[in-house]
């Protein structure tokens, strides 16, 4: 079988959708399937192209056997809404001929269009509907809704003219695929026929994300040596309440040992920072964010974990996939969440859930993790089982090759 996703993001970029993409892809070539990929040129998060990319307006790569067709896009920082809309938009012109590209060499038994955004799914039902060719519509967010629920989208008309679209396109897909069964619930309580819509989960490299020795080089050269590391590697977004971590840190300045130490870019990390230099928070350390290959080595040198959300209603739908890596690495996790992540991590033993936003819970919970090395260990050796058992990659893949087989 020949299979197409259609993705804004792709490796080798750093995020929860680079890295789901790229596993399925690995898991269905091992499968003895045919993979391209149609993406845009690595920018994400910061914006800035490779020198390699400037003005290069298409090229095609080759990822562990996987064909990746890169389009030109109009190219901005993961911050603000307009820049990232036209990014965005401009790859919903420019996939097309992407698209077109890939099958020239074998064309594709079935695409898949990864969302956000749903402009590129618009690019994936004009191109497959006149073909004939069968299409999966992945929704990663309930996008416009997120939007909605965070204010930054309040214009009525907008939103109207959003959601019919979105609506739209679900019923042109083929087959539906969510990330969490509360995605399926909440799209088919909007009138989509549930027969229609699957679940494949996020889930995990057991072989690149497993149990190791800490670093104590590696910790030294990054200004952590002998410190108790409370880590947060990932997105600083609007989503993510990262600004809580800094009133966690205040309430814990009495442990002179404890660094909460935050890994990443976004849209809200320059907020971030100068709030806690205004503040004179000194016992969290920022740091850039880091290659793929990094991040286990950040995983295996944290004593603790954390998976924040903000108290949101539609948060509760949302299973953040970083949670799945930290548990598979043996790291016990403060998961201040609720809804089915907070129902996942409980399930797991691997975690101590707290209410999200809950200062005070997540400070109470990294003392007493700081304080029991024993509940520590046994914590992160209940999460990594646990991962192994229901959220194998190879496994997820498989149950997603089964749809694909389906529509086919």
């Amino acid at each position: 079988m020949k299979i197409v996703w259609l993705c804004h993001y792709f490796a080798p970029e750093m995020g929860a959708p680079q890295a789901r993409l790229l596993e399925m892809s690995q898991a269905f070539r091992e499968a003895g399937h045919d993979v391209a990929a149609v993406t845009c040129f690595p920018n994400h998060p910061t914006g800035v192209l490779r020198a390699e990319d400037v003005g290069v307006s298409y090229r095609r790569d080759d990822i562990d056997g996987i064909a990746v067709h890169r389009c030109r896009s109009y190219v901005a920082p993961n911050k603000g809404i307009v820049k990232k809309t036209l990014g965005h938009l401009s790859f919903m012109f420019t996939s097309y001929s992407g698209i077109s590209r890939a099958s020239r060499e074998t064309p594709p038994d079935v695409v898949i269009v990864s969302s956000p955004t749903f402009f590129s799914v618009i690019t994936a039902w004009l191109w497959c509907a006149p073909r004939g060719i069968p299409w999966v519509f992945e929704v990663r967010d309930l996008w416009p809704a997120v939007f909605v629920e965070l204010g930054v989208l309040k214009n009525r008309l907008v939103i109207w003219v959003l959601e019919r679209m979105e609506l739209f396109l679900y019923r042109r897909a083929t087959r539906v695929v969510t990330v969490t069964k509360s995605f399926k619930d909440h799209i088919a309580r909007r009138g989509i026929d549930p027969l229609k819509i699957s679940v494949v989960t996020n889930g995990v490299d057991l072989d690149r994300f497993s149990p190791g020795p800490r670093e104590e080089k590696f910790g030294h050269s990054k200004g952590l040596a002998g410190k108790f590391v409370v880590l947060y590697l990932g997105a600083h977004g609007i989503s993510h309440a990262l600004g809580r971590m800094l009133d966690v840190a205040e309430r814990l300045r009495d442990l002179e040992d404890v660094r909460i130490v935050l890994v990443g870019e976004g849209a809200e990390k320059d907020r971030i920072v100068g709030d806690a230099a205004r503040r004179k928070i000194e016992n969290v350390v920022f740091h850039a964010g880091v290659p793929k290959d990094e991040v286990v080595r950040w995983y295996r040198l944290a004593h603790v974990g954390l998976v924040p959300l903000r108290d949101v209603p539609l948060f509760t739908t949302f299973i953040p996939s970083k949670m799945f890596e930290l548990l598979a690495c043996g790291l016990p996790v403060v998961g201040s969440v609720a809804g089915e992540a907070a129902e996942i991590l409980t399930a797991s033993g691997g975690a101590r859930v707290v209410k999200p936003e809950d200062v005070v819970a997540i400070e109470l919970a990294i003392r007493a993790l700081r304080d029991d090395a024993g509940m520590r260990k046994r914590m992160g050796d209940a999460g990594r089982e646990f991962v192994v058992a229901h959220y194998s990659r190879r496994k997820l893949a498989a149950d997603y090759l089964s749809i694909l087989e389906g529509v086919k």
